[in-house]
């Protein structure tokens, strides 16, 4: 399942039953936004007294505008080391407050918080698991994660919440030091599990694609996005992962025959075109009929070699994953 109702989905809302301006979201669709998980919201309100303004006819919860920005100042607060009971009482006596307002809160214990990420306009999903990997949530990590994965597949997944996540993050570290390496190395293990978990590689039959990274690179999450979507659509992949010698990769394409092999790159120094050249050299098949791979440069490290004959260049994973689906669709015209 990819899609959800509009009406379920994170971040929409909901016209009030008197057909006023009035709207409110639901407690999944408010867990999602905030990066908590539903149950956490249910704690709160039943240990400290914070919750929705009022309920639809049998019980179910119904976040109006108001709570909803009077729970984002309290997850803010929590992402700044404040206790959680200290920030429902902050929140509650000041239900003017929003999480995008000046605060005046007690001095962080942690380095930072979601409000100092570099977001800019992302989806609220992209804001609720940047707010859960601030605080170092690791089950709220995980449930974002596996519903964006489940709700939207792994394409949207990854360009509209996962990616922006991840760079914003990455802004930050590489703007304060050392700060924030935990919230970075937290969210990739985790993206890399989900990716993992939540996908069954598929295998008919028909050469794989190779995936691999460049023998000195160790930057393997978009190479595992791109293996995580061929394999929901039931392509047959062979995934390598970071780091992989030369000589494995050669021994690999020639006991499989690969459609294709891809090479990511994270920068400059680990794009090595003598890797591309000895792969391009390789071949299989009767004489005369000779079958080669099609090299396929993934990631940044490439943007200073131009592809040649028998390589492409993938710039994103949706552009890339029509590449080789339309690689693959030529093998099969062609017997293959």
């Amino acid at each position: 399942m990819t899609r959800q109702r509009e009406a379920d989905r994170p971040g929409a809302w909901s016209s009030g039953r008197d057909g006023s301006a009035e709207v409110s979201l639901t407690t999944g669709a408010l867990a999602r936004r905030l990066g908590v998980a539903p149950t956490t919201l249910r704690t709160w309100e039943r240990r400290y007294g914070i919750g929705p303004s009022h309920r639809d006819r049998g019980r179910h919860r119904r976040w109006s505008p108001g709570d909803v920005a009077r729970m984002e100042y309290m997850c803010h607060l929590t992402s700044q080391g404040v206790t959680p009971a200290e920030a429902a009482r902050l929140a509650m006596a000041d239900p003017g407050r929003t999480a995008d307002g000046p605060a005046a809160v007690p001095q962080p214990r942690t380095p930072g918080g979601f409000r100092d990420l570099p977001l800019g306009q992302v989806w609220p999903e992209s804001r609720g698991l940047a707010r859960a990997a601030v605080r170092l949530d690791a089950s709220a990590v995980q449930a974002q994660l596996r519903s964006a994965v489940e709700t939207y597949g792994v394409v949207v997944a990854w360009e509209q919440i996962i990616a922006p996540t991840l760079h914003a993050i990455g802004r930050k570290w590489a703007a304060s030091g050392e700060s924030y390496v935990e919230v970075e190395h937290l969210l990739s293990w985790h993206v890399s599990t989900t990716l993992r978990s939540t996908v069954t590689p598929g295998a008919d039959g028909r050469p794989p694609v190779l995936l691999a990274c460049m023998p000195a690179e160790q930057h393997s999450l978009p190479i595992e996005a791109l293996w995580a979507a061929l394999a929901e659509r039931g392509l047959p992949t062979r995934m390598f992962g970071a780091a992989v010698p030369p000589e494995a990769l050669e021994s690999a394409a020639r006991r499989t025959g690969p459609c294709a092999v891809v090479l990511w790159s994270h920068s400059r120094q680990t794009a090595d075109p003598t890797v591309v050249r000895t792969l391009l050299a390789l071949g299989w098949g009767v004489r005369g009929a000779r079958t080669h791979p099609l090299a396929l440069l993934a990631g940044p490290g490439w943007a200073a070699t131009p592809p040649g004959p028998g390589t492409r260049r993938l710039t994103g994973l949706a552009s890339g994953l029509a590449t080789i689906e339309s690689s693959f669709r030529t093998l099969t015209a062609l017997g293959g």
